[in-house]
């Protein structure tokens, strides 16, 4: 199936649009970053993004690019990619994101972004475009990467629980405010390097479907930098409806415990990174988050606030999709001759 050959204008216009999402990601995200080094008042909000944005954009210093050719080539057939069903996929992520951060709720940019190619690309080559081994891979994360980061976290608390169970409290909280710099840092490097690859995939599959990178399929550098400049600036901007939801709403934190749902967090992402997995940041901290609740006890964690939560989880691929598909078919209808 040839793909739809647009002019240079055309085509930067569709980049900044992908540049745009991965700001909202920023955005959207900044409080899976820094919403417990907040709430434990570790760090003030205005030095917490700073923080975060500088560990989101020198990520890709640490990591391949494994995730982005997931992205850009084992979710939907990249022959029928093409810039009609990229603009559709993005403006279908883009809607549910605006949506789910004007609602303070902390969905999943990754899968609002997976749900818009799938949508787009259903509704420009049908159910067959989709490669199901790239879904399958996607779909078994959306369980397991909250999933490990509870266990994680839980796993954490209970050993520095009973490894320091004769410290004063104070002292704990004192030492633990500096180990959480550490750990907020980890955790911002495994969000940049996670999510900045999904728009990576997305603008280097477009510049693929165009011709400009040959026959194989790669990231130039400049996309890897455009990326991780956007993601850090909208981690700047921060997302303060999210944050008070991710920091305090869902349970109360002190530093040790931040630090442990972080560290989870981090190394539930850098896995998945080095995987080529595109896991949701936000399903991973949440699942961090209330493991370090549990452990204290089941009543300190809102279930009824996790529960709209994953609601929001469930939603994120279908509702984004369904969007993405509406947005292709008028997408095309304005780039087709």
């Amino acid at each position: 199936m040839d793909a739809l050959q647009i002019g240079l204008p055309a085509l930067a216009f569709i980049i900044l649009v992908a540049l745009a999402f991965d700001f909202i990601n920023g955005l959207h995200d900044a409080a899976n970053s820094i919403a417990t080094v907040v709430s434990t008042r570790v760090l003030s909000p205005k030095l917490a993004v700073a923080w975060a944005a500088f560990f989101n954009f020198i990520a890709f210093l640490f990591f391949g690019l494994h995730v982005a050719t997931t992205i850009g080539t084992g979710l939907v057939e990249p022959s029928v990619i093409d810039p009609a069903v990229i603009l559709g996929a993005l403006c279908g992520a883009i809607g549910w994101n605006l949506f789910t951060w004007w609602l303070g709720l902390p969905s999943s940019s990754s899968h609002a972004l997976v749900g818009g190619l799938a949508g787009a690309g259903i509704a420009k080559a049908g159910v067959g475009s989709i490669v199901a081994s790239g879904f399958f891979k996607t779909a078994v994360a959306i369980v397991l990467s909250p999933t490990i980061g509870l266990l994680l976290a839980l796993l954490l608390v209970l050993i520095i629980s009973w490894a320091l169970r004769k410290a004063p409290p104070f002292a704990v909280d004192r030492q633990f405010r500096h180990w959480q710099l550490v750990s907020a840092a980890l955790y911002s490097l495994g969000h940049g390097g996670n999510d900045a690859q999904k728009t990576m995939g997305i603008i280097a599959v477009l510049l693929f479907s165009q011709g400009m990178l040959g026959d194989t399929f790669y990231v130039p550098f400049w996309v890897i930098l455009a990326c991780q400049a956007a993601m850090g600036l909208g981690t700047l901007m921060g997302g303060w409806r999210i944050v008070r939801t991710m920091g305090s709403r869902i349970t109360d934190l002190k530093p040790y415990q931040g630090f442990c749902a972080e560290t989870a967090g981090a190394i539930t992402l850098f896995g998945a990174t080095w995987l080529g997995i595109p896991v949701s940041t936000t399903h991973t901290i949440t699942g961090a988050i209330v493991g370090v609740g549990s452990a204290r006890r089941t009543s300190a964690v809102r279930w009824g606030l996790a529960g709209r939560i994953v609601w929001a989880w469930v939603l994120t691929i279908p509702a984004s999709a369904t969007v993405a598909y509406v947005s292709y078919l008028v997408t095309a209808a304005l780039l087709l001759p």
